[in-house]
């Protein structure tokens, strides 16, 4: 018998009272942020991972990379995606 799973908030709750968990989870949050807006506008748009790669002259590989956080890009290849997808990059400090 399986034992019931609890909600995603929940466990994320639990997770970040642990202080180096809230620290990389922190720590990272700027990436996350950066892929989340970049799948949301390829999918809004009904682009495919291909098609967005070919309009920026890479491999598809790559935006795969990008989006599964395992690819750091520079702000050049970041501006390419976005004017890709018809947006601009905005880089700020808080």
């Amino acid at each position: 018998m399986n034992k019931p799973s609890a909600p995603w908030s929940e466990v994320k709750n639990r997770l970040l009272k642990n202080p180096k968990t809230l620290k990389a989870y922190e720590e990272l949050e700027p990436e996350y942020e950066i892929v989340s807006q970049i799948i949301r506008a390829r999918i809004k748009q009904n682009i495919s991972q291909k098609e967005l790669a070919e309009r920026i002259g890479t491999r598809q590989s790559n935006i795969s990379r990008l989006e599964s956080g395992n690819y750091n890009p520079s702000i050049g290849f970041l501006k390419k995606v976005a004017e890709a997808l018809g947006k601009s990059v905005h880089v700020s400090f808080r």
